[in-house]
């Protein structure tokens, strides 16, 4: 009996948590970047809206992509491609805690996709990448699955 009952208290104390975490990566309604096309960014240095026929689930979300060549590119390396921090805004990575973000505030630092809350958001990010990426990066491995 005793065992049954801890099973239940771990059981709900498991799905308690689970319900308040945030996931890895930000998305709407399960849809990555806001339904943008990751490797657009990189590819036509632009945001791209994806295409659902063009779409692939990676890290609990689906992910959207404006062509089938992007699809498959993402596909072949999705480190590479994705946002960093899981799409979450960097700037708000960087005071420590998780924020959404707007696909039209962006920049490729280094090779990697950053996102930010908005383009006011983005200017203040734009002021000090370096220090804000070094904080962004020691601050996302506690954060990222809270």
């Amino acid at each position: 009996m005793q065992k049954i009952f801890i099973i239940l208290a771990l059981s709900f104390l498991i799905s308690v948590t689970v319900r308040a975490q945030k996931p890895e990566v930000f998305n709407n309604s399960g849809t990555a970047i806001s339904g943008y096309d990751a490797v657009a960014y990189f590819s036509d240095g632009k945001h791209m809206e994806g295409k659902t026929e063009f779409s692939h689930h990676w890290k609990s979300a689906n992910w959207h992509f404006a062509s089938a060549k992007n699809l498959e590119a993402f596909k072949k390396d999705p480190e590479k491609y994705a946002p960093q921090y899981g799409g979450y805004c960097a700037y708000g990575m960087a005071q420590g805690y998780k924020a959404p973000t707007d696909p039209a505030a962006w920049s490729i630092v280094n090779g990697k996709l950053y996102l930010n809350y908005n383009k006011d958001v983005q200017k203040l990010w734009n002021e000090n990448q370096a220090k804000s990426i070094e904080r962004s990066d020691k601050n996302w491995p506690g954060i990222k699955n809270k």
